[in-house]
């Protein structure tokens, strides 16, 4: 066993092993550290652990102090200057016209060292951009060429889940990532939907990769000819991450297609084809044993633990619920609409008391004129203007007309 921490020199970036040397260090602690550059400032990612001697590349480099109030001031200084570096070194290449974007600067702890990061589409011929940047800084200059990946983990930024990159978070390589994974996840393969900022395919594309493969192998093809409970029939879609079917029946080609599970199906073809020659479709009773009771919980939309309604019950459900609303004081108005009230609702009505009303003889019964219809109706109008009927108003016998004494 070698007892070793983890050091990171920036943020996102990939993690480094070193000796402490009997030191124990805190997470998140500066250190000072030795490296092929020379002495070098990091942040202690992981604390002293034990790993196997197979894990590490021997012999590894010492930690040389931890890091003091004089180290991280001028940590802080080397950040201000990389800046007034990045601004020079832009107009410098502004001035010799050259096709390359400027990403960041890097001081060497001791400064003795700058490292100037940019992109490129192709090569570029920077001799005399070296030559003026070394006369003004008096230190050792590198220009590297750096990819557009690296520009994201650099720079920094969110993502569209909301989130900062992944590349600037905790990935200390890039991982390749094709557009045969978007395939299998069922992606969308618009660029603009599984590209990152960068202008790459998403690196998130690989996290569930493995478990997408897995399931992909349990889940039959598209179109492949299969035996499930109900009959033989062609698989019409595929959700792999429900790991169901849905299978189109030949004996029922005028209903929608049936979902199952991956458990309850038999592939007799994968993929497109033609049917076997010779298959004889297996008896009813020898299909019925694929069926499981998850598969009709599915079907039926029940959810786990849900047990089936019975349909005697549920239209003594639905039949006791229509009674309720027929009952409950409320006179049915034949489907007219309340007098009254925008939604057909019954108002309530204020008790009015009732006054003794004189008796009234009731008139007598007049003749109809020339040119007017029974009812005091002009000819015309009574077959146009019907009196409506209101249940509240009876009528008496005979007509509406009163009884003559």
């Amino acid at each position: 066993m070698t007892e070793i921490i983890s050091v990171r020199f920036r943020p996102g970036g990939k993690q480094y092993y070193f000796d402490p040397m009997g030191l124990t260090v805190a997470e998140g602690q500066g250190v000072i550290v030795e490296t092929g550059k020379g002495l070098e400032y990091g942040t202690c990612v992981h604390r002293n652990t034990q790993v196997e001697d197979e894990s590490v590349v021997q012999p590894l480099r010492p930690l040389v102090r931890l890091a003091t109030e004089k180290d991280e001031k001028q940590v802080r200084d080397n950040r201000g200057r990389e800046k007034e570096a990045l601004r020079i070194c832009q107009q410098l290449v502004e001035r010799h016209g050259l096709d390359m974007k400027l990403v960041q600067v890097e001081y060497s702890f001791d400064g003795g060292k700058i490292i100037f990061f940019f992109t490129s589409d192709g090569r570029v011929d920077f001799r005399a951009l070296v030559k003026d940047l070394a006369g003004i800084f008096r230190a050792r200059i590198e220009l590297r060429q750096i990819g557009v990946r690296d520009e994201a983990r650099m720079l920094g930024g969110f993502g569209i889940c909301g989130k900062p990159f992944c590349c600037s978070q905790f990935l200390n390589e890039f991982q390749p990532v094709s557009i045969k994974m978007a395939k299998t996840q069922n992606l969308s393969l618009n660029p603009t939907k599984i590209s990152g900022t960068c202008g790459r395919l998403m690196c998130c594309l690989k996290y569930e990769q493995g478990a997408y493969e897995d399931a992909v192998k349990r889940c039959p093809k598209q179109e492949s000819f299969v035996e499930c409970p109900d009959g033989v029939g062609t698989v019409s879609a595929v959700n792999v991450l429900k790991e169901q079917v849905k299978v189109r029946l030949e004996d029922a080609t005028d209903q929608p297609p049936k979902p199952y599970l991956t458990s309850e199906i038999r592939v007799v073809r994968s993929g497109k084809g033609k049917r076997p020659e010779g298959y004889i479709a297996p008896p009813k009773a020898e299909l019925e044993q694929l069926r499981t009771e998850e598969g009709e919980r599915v079907r039926s939309g029940r959810k786990a633990g849900e047990s089936p309604a019975d349909l005697g019950e549920v239209l003594d459900r639905y039949l006791g619920d229509s009674s309720q609303r027929q009952s409950g004081g409320q006179r049915p108005n034949n489907g007219r609409r309340s007098r009254g009230s925008g939604q057909g609702q019954p108002q309530p009505k204020t008790q009015q008391p009732k006054q003794a009303q004189p008796h009234q003889k009731p008139l007598p019964k007049k003749e109809a004129q020339p040119g007017e219809a029974k009812g005091g109706q002009t000819q015309g109008q009574g077959q146009n203007h019907k009196r409506r009927y209101r249940p509240h108003h009876r009528r008496k016998p005979g007509g509406g007309q009163g009884a003559q004494q």
